[in-house]
């Protein structure tokens, strides 16, 4: 696994492991790579690695800006909880009330409790929307916002709809971070870039971050290209996101590292940039089941508290994370679509090198199961949301491999049971869901993502 050498250095050609940071970029097929590191409360260094582009040979550096994807997330409820301190509403308020430009029906879900700034950007509204955004060809006619949430036929996705009552329990929606992206538009009767630009990126220095959707030409200079899993370039430079705070942030590691200083910063009582160390506090407090936030993932573990958010948008990966003990975090992006297994393997290095928790290499013991079981598993499966992926399941003598397609990234599976396996490049346990009467009916991947066999 990775090793970056001491917490002083930069990683450059250093080793990690027996690999180089450019070995590791190339066995991931990942042409680009910046990096940014936190250590005592402040930014210590930032790197760029490899290609921003592969149809110009462009180089990363510390200046080139990545789409940050669901990284929007975050950053996007820090303007929330600005506007919430400077007293437009309350984070329990009716979503209707402060929405002016649209309405959200919940129907019989809201009659006992509404839908509230609190509960869209901890995504426990009960919003069924789905996971994520797919994004626009620059060529193609941007829906509205209202166009996004009402399913309308210019949008690329279907309309937003209510699931459950509100507070039920936690389900990613990522319409429902649009749904509050509108309310702060209209309450601040303001265009969200704008907005954003001047009440959380300018005042924590994140000059070369923006909302803009589609990106100006003069950012676009500087900015990555979207490559498919082989590295290669997608057809356009990028796809445009009018879910700007879902889905829309343009950033580099540097930048979403200050942010991650001012969190750590603020929540210790240190620096009030944005927002009051209440607020900031609220902001890290989840409220229901423990583990989001407003607008974070948040993880304890062995008396520690870090918040932390991946982002992944076609042709982009990032990941974004600060510890508030220790004062330490990292921010990092790449411009292709296996940029988290490179991610993981960085993060790993920096884990060991600097003592971070969580992110540690693990150690899993191979289950002693006939290879003959493997046979049930092969074939096809495929997702609800994203019929263009599939994952192909492939059993080759007394070995079992899983293929992502169209991107040919391979792994090997090792079992764990009769029906859970894992890989070595990646996080989460792979779990095969077999009906009633035995047959392979799917498998999921972590605890969410589930993909239907197709045959």
């Amino acid at each position: 696994m990775a090793i970056i050498e001491g917490p002083q250095e930069e990683p450059g050609e250093n080793e990690l492991g027996s690999l180089t940071v450019q070995e590791l970029m190339d066995r991931f097929n990942v042409p680009g790579l910046s990096l940014a590191v936190i250590h005592d409360f402040q930014v210590h260094w930032a790197k760029g690695y490899g290609i921003a582009d592969v149809e110009t040979g462009a180089p990363v550096d510390t200046e080139t800006v990545f789409q940050a994807a669901s990284i929007s997330k975050p950053v996007a409820a820090m303007g929330v909880l600005k506007a919430v301190q400077d007293g437009l509403f309350t984070l329990d308020d009716d979503i209707n009330d402060i929405l002016t430009s649209w309405q959200l029906d919940g129907g019989e879900f809201t009659r006992e409790r509404p839908v509230t700034p609190r509960t869209l950007t901890s995504h426990t509204s009960g919003l069924g929307d789905g996971f994520g955004f797919p994004g626009y060809d620059p060529s193609e006619q941007l829906p509205s916002v209202v166009q996004v949430l009402e399913g309308h036929e210019l949008s690329n996705v279907g309309a937003v709809f209510m699931e459950r009552p509100p507070m039920t329990f936690m389900e990613y929606s990522g319409g429902g971070v649009t749904v509050m992206q509108l309310a702060l538009s209209d309450a601040r009767g303001r265009p969200f870039a704008d907005l954003m630009r001047d009440d959380v990126l300018a005042p924590i220095g994140m000059d070369r971050s923006t909302y803009q959707q589609p990106l100006p030409p003069e950012w676009d200079r500087n900015a990555a290209r979207a490559h498919d899993g082989q590295g290669r370039s997608r057809g356009p430079k990028w796809h445009v996101y009018p879910e700007l705070a879902a889905a829309g942030l343009w950033s580099t590691p540097s930048d979403l590292a200050r942010f991650v200083v001012e969190i750590l910063k603020s929540y210790a009582g240190e620096s009030n940039a944005v927002l009051s160390v209440e607020m900031t506090r609220q902001m890290l407090t989840p409220p229901l089941n423990g583990w989001y936030g407003l607008g974070f993932y948040l993880i304890e573990a062995e008396g520690q508290m870090r918040f932390q958010h991946p982002g992944w948008n076609e042709g982009y990966h990032a990941f974004v994370g600060g510890d508030v003990s220790t004062g330490q975090g990292v921010a990092w992006m790449s411009n292709g679509e296996n940029g988290i297994l490179l991610g993981l393997e960085m993060l790993r290095g920096l884990a060991k090198t600097l003592g971070w928790s969580g992110f540690e290499q693990m150690e899993k013991a191979v289950a002693q199961v006939d290879p003959a079981i493997y046979a049930r598993y092969e074939g096809r499966y495929q997702p609800a949301d994203y019929p263009d992926y599939n994952a192909v399941i492939a059993r080759e003598g007394d070995r079992l491999f899983w293929e992502e397609m169209p991107d040919g990234m391979r792994y090997e599976l090792y079992p764990e049971s009769d029906t859970t396996f894992f890989a070595c490049e990646r996080w989460e346990q792979i779990t095969f869901v077999t009906s009633a009467g035995g047959a392979v009916e799917a498998m999921v991947i972590g605890e969410h993502e589930r993909l239907e066999r197709a045959s």
